[in-house]
This record gives C-alpha cells, sequence and structure tokens, in this order.
C-alpha cells in the first residue's frame, strides 16, 4: 500500500500561515462586503421614503405635484382610474408598502401609499447600486485571491527562515561517522528549541561512540581469546597427524577434532564480521582468476572428494577494482555453499562484466525459500550443518559497498549467485 502523502516540516508551516492570512483577508473581505451591500440598501430604502413622504407633502398642497429630482427617481401620482392606466403595467396592480422589481441593473426599489384616496408612487432606479456592488465584489474576490497569492509566498520564506536551523542540523547528520568525534551540533545562537535537540544529539552521539569503542575492545579480545586455544588444537591435531603408530580409529576422530577446530574457527570469524563495523578499505586492483582460486582453496578437498568439476572460465587479464578481502569472503562463501548443495555435476565460477557469477548444478532452492535465503540463521530444507549465515554476510558485504546481488534457481537444476560490481 502506497504510503500516505505528507508535507514536510517547512511547507506545513507555509500552509498554516498562508491558511491563517488567507482566513483572516477573506472574513475581512466578506465582512466590508456585506456592510457595504446593507448600507447600500438602507441608502436607497432612505431615498425612496424620503422622496415618498416630500410627494405626498407636495401633491397635498398642489394639484400638480413637482417632477422627480433625478434621473433615477420616477413620481407617480393616481387621483382617478385613469391615472392608473397611464403608467407601466409592473406598478399598478403594488399594493401600499415597499416593493423591488427586476433584479441587477435592471431592479426597481418601488414605495406606495395611500393618502386621502389618492395613490402616491415613487420607483428608484437601483440598477447604478447593483452594478457597484458587484464591482466590490469582484474587488473583494480579487484581494482575497492576491492576500492568498502573497500568503504563501512569504509563509514559505518566513517558514524557511524558521526552519533553517533544524534543516542545518539534518544536513550535517548524514555526514556524521558514528565511531568518531566531531564537532558538537549545539552553538550559542541557536534557538532554544533547536539547541535542546542538537544538545540531544551531541549527547547521543557521544554515548554510541564510547559503545562502539568498547564494543570494538571486547571484539579484538574476543577474537584474540577464542583463536588462541582453536590455533593450539589445530596444532595439536597436525602433530599428532604426523604420528605414524596413530591407529586408523584415531586418526579418524583426530581429523574430526580437527574438523571441528576449523569450523569453529570458520563461524567465529563469522559471528565477528557480523557484530562489527567494518572499517572502509581502500580499493585496489584485483586480478579476479587468482581471487576466485584462493577462495575456493578451503573447499578444495570437498570438491575433490565429490568429484565434482570446478570450472573457472575467467581470463587472467580480468581486473576489477574493489575490496579485495570483501571480494574473496563472498567469493568463499557463495563457493562453499555451492559445493555443500552439489553432489554431482560442476561449480561454475565465471565473470561477464560486470556480472560475477557463482553457478553449480546441485539441488536448488524452491521457489518459496528464495525470498528467506539472505537472512540470518536460514538454512536450506536438507541443510544440518551450519548457522545460515554464509549469505546473510554476502547480502551485508554488497550492501555495504554498494554491490548488487541476485539468485536464480530451480529445484533439482541447480543455483545461480550473482554479483554486479557496480
Amino acid at each position: 500500500m502506497r504510503a500516505p502523502f505528507k508535507l514536510d516540516l517547512r511547507r506545513r508551516i507555509a500552509l498554516v500561515l498562508a491558511t491563517v492570512c488567507i482566513a483572516v483577508v477573506g472574513a475581512l473581505g466578506i465582512t466590508f462586503y456585506m456592510a457595504s451591500e446593507d448600507m447600500e440598501e438602507a441608502l436607497v430604502d432612505q431615498i425612496v421614503s424620503e422622496e415618498l413622504d416630500s410627494l405626498i407633502h407636495r401633491g397635498s398642497t398642489s394639484a400638480t405635484p413637482a417632477s422627480a429630482s433625478g434621473p433615477n427617481l420616477q413620481y407617480y401620482v393616481l387621483r382617478t382610474p385613469a391615472d392608473r392606466q397611464k403608467i407601466a403595467p409592473n406598478l399598478r396592480d403594488l399594493g401600499p408598502g415597499g416593493h423591488q422589481i427586476g433584479t441587477g441593473s435592471d431592479e426597481l426599489k418601488v414605495a406606495v401609499r395611500d393618502v386621502d384616496g389618492v395613490r402616491y408612487i415613487v420607483a428608484y432606479d437601483s440598477g447604478a447600486h447593483e452594478v457597484r456592488e458587484q464591482r466590490l465584489k469582484n474587488l473583494v474576490v480579487l484581494a482575497i485571491a492576491t492576500a492568498a497569492l502573497v500568503a504563501i509566498v512569504l509563509g514559505y520564506l518566513l517558514a524557511g527562515v524558521l526552519t533553517r536551523q533544524l534543516t542545518e542540523l539534518a544536513e550535517k547528520l548524514p555526514r556524521l561517522s558514528p565511531d568518531e568525534p566531531h564537532a558538537p551540533f549545539e552553538r550559542a545562537d541557536h534557538d532554544p528549541e533547536v539547541a535542546a535537540l542538537a544538545h540531544a544529539l551531541d549527547q547521543y552521539h557521544a554515548r554510541m561512540v564510547d559503545m562502539i569503542r568498547r564494543e570494538q575492545e571486547f571484539t579484538a579480545n574476543a577474537s584474540h581469546e577464542l583463536r588462541t586455544p582453536l590455533t593450539a588444537i589445530r596444532t595439536s591435531c597436525e602433530l599428532l597427524g604426523a604420528e605414524q603408530n596413530l591407529s586408523d580409529k584415531g586418526r579418524a576422530r583426530l581429523d574430526m577434532v580437527a574438523a571441528a577446530a576449523e569450523q569453529m574457527t570458520e563461524r567465529i570469524e563469522t559471528l565477528l564480521y557480523l557484530a562489527r563495523q567494518r572499517p572502509p578499505t581502500l580499493a585496489q586492483p584485483v586480478g579476479l582468476r587468482e581471487c576466485v582460486t584462493q577462495a575456493a582453496a578451503g573447499c578444495r578437498e570437498e570438491i575433490s572428494r565429490k568429484g565434482l568439476e570446478f570450472d573457472v572460465p575467467i581470463g587472467a587479464d580480468a581486473v576489477v577494482t574493489l575490496d579485495r578481502n570483501a571480494l574473496q569472503l563472498v567469493l568463499a562463501n557463495l563457493i562453499k555453499n555451492a559445493v555443500r548443495y552439489t553432489d554431482r555435476g560442476y561449480v561454475r565460477v565465471s565473470y561477464d562484466e560486470p556480472r560475477l557469477t557463482v553457478a553449480d548444478s546441485g539441488s536448488g532452492i524452491s521457489p518459496q525459500h528464495l525470498p528467506q535465503v539472505f537472512e540470518r540463521y536460514y538454512r536450506g530444507e536438507a541443510d544440518l550443518d551450519g548457522l545460515g549465515l554464509g549469505l546473510a554476510i554476502v547480502r551485508r558485504i554488497c550492501d555495504d559497498l554498494g554491490w548488487k546481488i541476485e539468485v536464480q534457481s530451480q529445484p533439482g537444476s541447480g543455483s545461480a549467485f550473482s554479483i554486479l560490481l557496480a
């Protein structure tokens, strides 16, 4: 499922600031527009009412009232039914009170009043007011849109200022080495909140450096303490093996002890590799064929015992520049796995730049097991030996050095592990 889209801190701050500004400006604009509209309506109603009062006053003192005082005003005095027929049809049937006829630019405000059997009508063309209201409405909308644009730009710039110290802190973190001291993150010019975060990071890094130092000391001590007795065991086995009068049964047991010591040494190296951070090594030109030969040295006896064909179709001039020790460890694990699961046929190491492939004609891997082959302590169905760490080491080294590893396998048809040395 796709992860939900999230804005970064700067954009969230900018969005909040812009939203607040737009809300404030919008509320003020809408309030101003509504107040202006109400004032216009009240003004028109006042004009019509005053003009009607004036018309009634003049009509009561003169048989012929004066003409309208403005181009938007129309006066009507209806004394007889004939007078009613002379006015516009939309005004004839209006009863006493205030009326509104039409909308927009054709809107009329009409006031009607009956006094002593005479009907007085004042019609005011309020279309000009409606046009002004529409212009004001457009102006308010334009003002809100402009304020929104300005608020977004200024909000983004202001958010950049507010988050600059956090951004600088975040840019330093990827360059931080977990096992080396560094210049303090905390600075005197930091804001209190950023200073607290920087101080916490400084303390955390100090603990990390101390923890890694103690782990490295433990690793070195454990490596020395475990290798010393194993070396003594292996040496003793070699000396005892040279004895001429050793019985076949005793020699078989001696071989078992030597094999166990060799296996224990190998597992210690494996566990120590996974437990510590490998120091960076300088890349160097590596002859692939020679590197493959050295990596397969530990499996020669088993290859010979099983009668396997060990094929290395790599020219002596094939040279790559990389970490020799890392490549040799990867090849040793892949070749050892290939030999372990192949009882007849071949183990082949080939190179087609930049792809280095270790293939075999062994038992293969079931499709449901392929996703787990690089996991720590995972072992195949028929694997009753080993810790299940060989391929985990291979994946770890490839990830550290930016190599890509691929696997193709079919049950009964062998497997092929390919490393892209890019």
